[in-house]
């Protein structure tokens, strides 16, 4: 892991779809401005829901990219506060949700514990992700 004190690049995942969606993502974004530095932000697709059994709106999702001092669970915690901060809970694993914040890239640090795995392990199979990881990478 990075240790420099130099920012390390990463990217994060953002997804909603429950809630104003749109607003969830805007908050979410200036969130993250707090704590990375040179942002880079994907624009907005909207997707349908996948690998879900039941019906569920649609999702609005996007990429952000920035350097950050933070180490990957501290950064982790951030993100899960964001998203508890916007109401975020999680009754099942593929439950709708107001926000979904996922560290999808730390640097080139390959991460595996129980509570992060880095990079994260489906984002290449996830359209979602990969395009608009496409335009801030």
């Amino acid at each position: 892991m990075t240790t420099s004190g130099l920012p390390t690049r990463v990217a994060i995942a953002l997804g909603s779809n429950l809630g104003d969606r749109q607003a969830h993502l805007a908050y979410a974004i200036e969130r993250l401005r707090e704590f990375l530095t040179n942002v880079r932000v994907s624009s907005i697709h909207e997707t349908a829901p996948e690998g879900v059994d039941e019906p569920q709106p649609d999702y609005l999702n996007a990429v952000v990219s920035g350097g950050t001092t933070l180490q990957p669970l501290a950064l982790l915690h951030r993100l899960l506060t964001i998203e508890r901060e916007r109401g975020r809970t999680r009754p099942s694993l593929r439950a709708s949700r107001t926000l979904d914040l996922d560290l999808i890239l730390y640097g080139d640090d390959v991460i595996n514990t129980p509570e992060l795995t880095v990079p994260h392990p489906r984002y290449k199979d996830r359209k979602f992700v990969t395009e608009p990881l496409s335009e801030v990478w």
